[in-house]
This record gives C-alpha cells, sequence and structure tokens, in this order.
C-alpha cells in the first residue's frame, strides 16, 4: 500500500516507522524541510539500528520525505493526517487534501480527544473518512478505528485491513466525545481517586488493587501522576461539560491541582517523586484497621 503521512509529531513518526516495517511505502510531509528530512533520518536510523529485526536492511529506503502536499498525496492509497488538532483548522486542511486526492483514496485522521465527524464536515466524500486513536508509545499497538456515521464500510475494512498489517491491536468504535478508551481509562482513575479522598484505600493499596488484584498495567493515581494532574483536571471539566455530570472532577484531584502538587513533574502529586519514580504515598493515609475484640465487646 502507498501510505501519506502528513505530520512528523509522535503519532506521524510511530506509524512510518510501522508502516515501513510492515512493508509500505511511505511518503512523510511537513512544510519545514529540516524537520521533515531530520524526522525522515531519525526513523531510518531506528530501523537500521533495530539488529534484532532481521528484515531491517533496506526497509528505511521505503520511506520518502517531501514538504509538497500535493507531492505527498498523489496516488496514495491511504492519507493519514496526523499534522493539526484544532477543529476549524483540520476541518480545512482535510477539505484541501481532498482536492488532490483519487476518489478511492482512504483518509485517516488521528487525535486524542478530537471530533472525526468535525474534522470530516468539509469532505465532498466523508464515506472514506476514519480515525485512528493511536498510543504514542513504541511498546503500545492498540489503535481505536473510529468510524463516524458517514463511514462507508468498505473503507472501515480497509482501515481495518492497514493496521493488521501493523501488527496493531485495533477495535472499532464509534466517533464519542473525548475518545472511548480515554473515556474508561478516566472513569477508573476518577473512581481511585474518590476511593482515597473518601479514606476507603491508601494511594498505594488502591493503586495495587488494580495492578495485582485485575492486572491492568497502569496504576491509576501513578499514571495520573505521570500525565499531570492540571492535564487530567482540565480533561475532566470538558467532559463534564459535553458528556455530563459523572465526570465532574473529584474534590481531591482539584485540591491537589490548586496546591500545585501536579505530579510528576511538580515533584509530588498523589504520591512523591524523585528520579522519575514515585517514592511514597504524598496523602495522608487514612486508617483502615478492623475493630479490636475489645472494641467489638463494647458496642
Amino acid at each position: 500500500m502507498d501510505v501519506s503521512v502528513l505530520g512528523t509529531g509522535p503519532a506521524g513518526r510511530l506509524l512510518v516507522e510501522r508502516a515501513a516495517r510492515s512493508g509500505h511505502d511511505v511518503r512523510v510531509h511537513d512544510t519545514d524541510v529540516t524537520v521533515v528530512m531530520d524526522s525522515v533520518d531519525r526513523i531510518q536510523q531506528r530501523i537500521e539500528d533495530d539488529t534484532a529485526d532481521s528484515e531491517a536492511a533496506g526497509v528505511g529506503d521505503r520511506v520518502e520525505a517531501t514538504t509538497g502536499l500535493e507531492a505527498a498525496v498523489d496516488g496514495a492509497d491511504l492519507v493519514i493526517e496526523t499534522a493539526t488538532e484544532g477543529t476549524d483548522e483540520r476541518q480545512r486542511r482535510v477539505a484541501d487534501i481532498e482536492t488532490f486526492l483519487d476518489r478511492e483514496t482512504l483518509i485517516a485522521v488521528t487525535t486524542k480527544t478530537g471530533s472525526i465527524t468535525a474534522a470530516a464536515a468539509g469532505l465532498r466524500h466523508p464515506d472514506r473518512a476514519v480515525g485512528f486513536r493511536v498510543r504514542e508509545r513504541s511498546d503500545t499497538r492498540f489503535v481505536e478505528l473510529v468510524a463516524t456515521e458517514q463511514t462507508a464500510e468498505e473503507a472501515i475494512d480497509r482501515a481495518s485491513s492497514f493496521l493488521d498489517s501493523l501488527d496493531c491491536d485495533s477495535v472499532v468504535v464509534g466517533d464519542a466525545v473525548g475518545g472511548a478508551s480515554t473515556r474508561l481509562a478516566l472513569a477508573l482513575e476518577a473512581e481511585a481517586m474518590r476511593l482515597v479522598e473518601e479514606g476507603v484505600g491508601r494511594v498505594e493499596a488502591v493503586d495495587t488493587m488494580l495492578e495485582s488484584g485485575y492486572g491492568h498495567l497502569h496504576r491509576p493515581l501513578e499514571h495520573a501522576d505521570r500525565v499531570g494532574l492540571d492535564a487530567r483536571l482540565e480533561t475532566y471539566e470538558f467532559l463534564a461539560d459535553t458528556v455530563g455530570e459523572r465526570f465532574d472532577p473529584p474534590s481531591v484531584l482539584r485540591e491537589r491541582v490548586e496546591a500545585g502538587k501536579t505530579g510528576l513533574d511538580a515533584g509530588e502529586g498523589f504520591y512523591l517523586w524523585e528520579s522519575g519514580e514515585p517514592t511514597a504515598s504524598a496523602l495522608s493515609n487514612p486508617s483502615v484497621v478492623g475493630r479490636t475484640d475489645h472494641e467489638t465487646e463494647t458496642r
């Protein structure tokens, strides 16, 4: 497949590398020639340095850099727009891109929380638009494949086949405000915060319950600290306004942020941090103990 990736941010670079490793020819676009060439050089170097991959040799040659938008998308089977996030700007950009495309070309838009429907609103053929919500980590293969009400089944099938070729674990979801998997993760983090707030469990205990008891890769309170509690608060406030009160920020989160204790970067959030690792709870631990025999007898 001939793939065009517009943008050289983390999501763009990750998709370029995975596509090239999977045998696709990839054109990378950025308006700044230095930026795009440096990005391609880094991607090619990563591939060449990956001696564990027996087929790494020559893979980097599948990646081509360009600063011309028409040159980047001409003849592509799939165009992935990763460069913009603002709704109005992205809608205009996607509409501009379409003028250079063949009718059968698939358009994918990457976004963390934005609306794919809004991004595709300016297209003459919105049935060919899908969304990719990509985890921007090389060790994570999960991708949300977002379908709008106008996305054609053929477009979903083609996008799924492409993600399968990258060895990604993908699920097809509707265009939910904030992103489906993000909302699930945030709901879990909010409940973890409320358990601490209500004195039900200590910070470490709540994280351990999810990690050991349910096999979660992320400890919710530690993860919130790593992301940044100020960023988390902003996201909860956005979702509370758009989705509903079930995403109202927990009081303990707001208190932490107002105190400037915003997580890893501040050195303190739900945990105390040193050298990028949590060392201890930053909150006074609740007294979670059973009654003594004497206390039980006197009640």
